[in-house]
């Protein structure tokens, strides 16, 4: 990344290095039910060891309200353990004298892994006092947390002010792969956006139709775009607020932009949101009273799988259907499966798309899965990362 060191820039050894990883894992009754957050920490971990510093490691969990017990770091630090094959200490809190003195106790090799960031209510107003207490536990900082780089909070853009700072391996490595598939991807570059809201995504679909060749939608957003080229939607999902962004997607389209944009020519209905409702496929897009689309239909899967495959370049955000419905989930299925095969560059960018893509068994397959949604989004969109730009 121009202008920000990296970890070869830094000499830790027997330094306390201060790391802001993102191991947000699902917790479900105490256990952890996915951890790949935790498993991308790990080079940046084993090479600040290995260089023969200690860790203080800063991780949120959840958004919790004040102490929230369930949401505490302590299952983490044991999974965290067990893959780094060494102890992990739970510091006593998130600040204050004891979580000093823990921290300056520390031996080279050691790691100390504060409790919940966001329990500290100046988290996340980038409180200067929060991030002054941070920087006094360590000598640098290193920023790893790509998932939280969208956020101006006091452990990412507060304390890197406050010490010499660097990006790990994995902000690097997130931030390096989704720079060069907008400025210098193989093509064809093909873009697949889906789920509930244009809203929510007209500033990557803006995006995408200006640097990529095929913009494929699939999800909820398909209505708005569906019932402003005058098609009926129906029940489905198809929000006012989304009505204005349709209408002005369209219209770039209309006025020329590189991609095509291109959008479902069959759909699966349901009744209503749930697994056990009436279904019907439904040849074409004007969706009848009473009914709702829930998926892309089969001949649009298969359509955009090829695309997939083909291509020299895919992105894929969003899933085309209510996937976690079983009679909603083939058009997901299909696409992410086209996906996997594709022999090009495939980058999944995070949220429902990873769940899709590990639900199917297929994250092995492709070649980048972010682990920053959100953070994915903004820097497609083109706008800065707070994480990022305080590390320059």
């Amino acid at each position: 990344m121009d202008g920000v060191r990296g970890l070869d820039d830094l000499d830790f050894q027997g330094k306390r290095v201060l790391v802001r990883s993102d191991l947000n894992a699902p917790l479900n009754y105490g256990g952890i039910t996915d951890d790949t957050r935790i498993r991308e920490a790990l080079p940046t971990l084993r090479r600040l060891l290995g260089d023969g510093a200690s860790v203080v490691l800063i991780t949120h969990v959840g958004r919790p309200h004040g102490v929230e017990p369930q949401l505490s770091v302590w299952p983490i630090a044991q999974r965290l353990a067990k893959l780094l094959g060494s102890t992990v200490i739970v510091a006593s809190g998130t600040s204050g004298p004891a979580v000093k003195a823990e921290a300056e106790r520390l031996l080279p090799g050691q790691v100390l892994l504060l409790e919940n960031i966001r329990y500290e209510p100046g988290e996340t107003v980038n409180d200067p006092e929060l991030a002054s207490f941070l920087a006094s536990l360590g000598d640098f900082y290193v920023n790893d947390a790509f998932g939280a780089a969208h956020r101006a909070h006091a452990s990412t853009a507060g304390v890197a002010a406050l010490l010499p700072s660097a990006a790990g391996l994995l902000l690097e490595k997130e931030v390096a792969t989704i720079e060069a598939m907008l400025d210098n991807p193989m093509r064809p570059l093909v873009a697949i956006v889906g789920g509930s809201k244009v809203s929510d995504k007209i500033a990557v679909l803006e995006r995408f139709l200006d640097v990529a060749d095929r913009v494929l939608i699939g999800g909820a957003m398909v209505f708005p775009l569906l019932k402003a080229s005058g098609h009926s939607v129906g029940g489905s999902l198809c929000a006012d607020a989304d009505a204005d962004h349709a209408t002005a997607a369209l219209a770039k389209v209309a006025a020329g932009c590189h991609a095509t944009l291109e959008l479902p020519v069959d759909l699966v209905l349901g009744r209503e949101f749930s697994a056990e409702t009436e279904v019907q496929q439904l040849d074409g897009v004007d969706v009848p009273d009473g009914w709702m689309g829930l998926d892309i239909g089969p001949v649009t899967a298969a359509t955009y799988a090829q695309a997939a495959r083909d291509a020299g370049t895919v992105f894929w955000n969003g899933p085309m259907g209510a996937f976690e419905l079983d009679p909603f989930a083939a058009g997901t299925r299909t696409v992410a499966e086209g996906v996997a095969e594709s022999a090009g560059m495939t980058v999944i960018g995070g949220g429902d798309s990873a769940a899709a893509i590990a639900q199917f068994g297929l994250s092995d397959e492709v070649d980048w899965i972010s682990t920053g949604g959100g953070a994915a989004m903004e820097l497609i969109e083109g706008r800065k990362l707070p994480g990022v730009e305080a590390l320059r």
